[in-house]
């Protein structure tokens, strides 16, 4: 497969804009360019794709509203200009995707809540319902609250770490500069443009060793950093120009522009390769013998098919499925805790909900939470 179809393959999206683009460098808000960028998620998402996009630019838009021409170093100063421009960057969203007939919602997330388990399965339950939806979630780093995020974070790795939440095929950085260059182009006159290239090769560091803007904190290192990240779970990173017309459209068409960081897993492969080797196994479900047979044929693990919950897991959390004599069958992330799967089991799914009082989903586990064991 040539490697620029991949992107034309990529059905559900993460695109991140930085500070610099979307404030015009800081001289306040670019609706003019927000309103480009609307339009052709618009055509992508009418297209049948699904759009998740993280946003810079609260720091930025309320350093402009409150006259700073310099980006403070204090905490505080920091917290209080993202509350300040927080505002009207979403307002702005809002108005502005509605011209071109989308719906947006507001997500506001730390580095916290996807450390922590079950916080990172609400939020993805909610950008993934929002996607599915027709809605653009809109995504920034809760710049109001966090402490060290904001000093040593950015949102490259941000829209890595939101690529992973949602299982998205590709990431897209859009930022002020066409691409990765072999060095910085603004020193070294013989600088060419990356192309292409894998995700993971280490050269790429030292091409974009560099600090970022006085506007911004990401540079290409955080880029390149990010594009690693998202290839952990199978999504391939583009960065390229915002200021390029029509980027999107073009990108997703299979046009060479910027830098395409690719990963040689597929999504599916490089998940189930991450259940099957870094998760502790927190308690176990036995299942019978259909449900054995259901989970080798390719299909999800139903309450119908579970038979007893051992251990004391969460919502969340690895367990493995075990047949009636003890063995392993697979192993996966659970979406129901101990307690409820011990008030589910043996129930068919449509009396989940009358039975806990809620529904999250019908299956016990989903099949690409799944590892299945190769049988002896």
């Amino acid at each position: 497969m040539s490697t620029r179809k991949r992107l034309c393959d990529a059905r559900r999206l993460v695109v991140k804009v930085g500070s610099a683009l979307v404030t015009d460098n800081g001289a306040g808000l670019d609706c003019t360019a927000i309103d480009a960028w609307a339009g052709q998620i618009a055509a992508l998402c009418r297209g049948g794709r699904e759009i998740a996009l993280v946003s810079s630019g609260a720091i930025a838009a309320g350093m402009q509203k409150l006259g700073w021409k310099k980006r403070p170093s204090e905490i505080h100063s920091l917290q209080a200009a993202a509350a300040v421009g927080q505002m009207g960057l979403v307002k702005t969203y809002e108005d502005i995707f509605a011209r071109h007939g989308l719906a947006t919602a507001q997500i506001l997330l730390t580095h916290d809540d996807l450390a922590d388990r079950n916080r990172y399965l609400n939020a993805r339950s909610t950008v993934v319902t929002l996607l599915e939806l027709g809605v653009v979630p809109i995504i920034n780093e809760n710049d109001t609250v966090v402490t060290d995020e904001i000093k040593f974070g950015d949102n490259d790795t941000l829209g890595a770490l939101v690529a992973n939440l949602i299982d998205a095929d590709a990431l897209v950085i859009l930022t002020d500069q066409p691409g990765l260059y072999t060095a910085d182009p603004r020193r070294d006159a013989n600088a060419t443009l990356v192309e292409e290239g894998e995700a993971g090769d280490r050269r790429f560091e030292a091409m974009a060793g560099g600090a970022g803007t006085g506007i911004g904190k990401g540079g290409m290192l955080t880029k390149v950093l990010a594009a690693r990240r998202a290839a952990r779970s199978g999504a391939h990173t583009c960065i390229a120009s915002g200021r390029e017309a029509d980027v999107l459209p073009r990108l997703v068409a299979g046009e060479a522009l910027g830098t395409l960081l690719y990963t040689s897993n597929s999504r599916l492969a490089a998940r189930k390769q991450w259940l099957a080797d870094h998760l502790q196994l927190a308690g176990a479900l036995v299942i019978d013998a259909g449900a054995v047979a259901a989970l080798r044929g390719g299909k999800s693990l139903l309450p119908v098919g579970a038979l007893e919950a051992r251990g004391d897991f969460r919502r969340g959390e690895a367990v493995a499925c075990l047949d009636e004599r003890g063995e392993e069958i697979a192993r996966g992330l659970v979406n129901y805790g101990a307690s409820e799967c011990r008030r589910i089991l043996r129930k068919p799914s449509a009396e989940i909900e009358a039975t806990l009082g809620y529904i999250d989903t019908p299956e016990l586990i989903h099949r690409d939470n799944l590892v299945v064991r190769t049988p002896r």
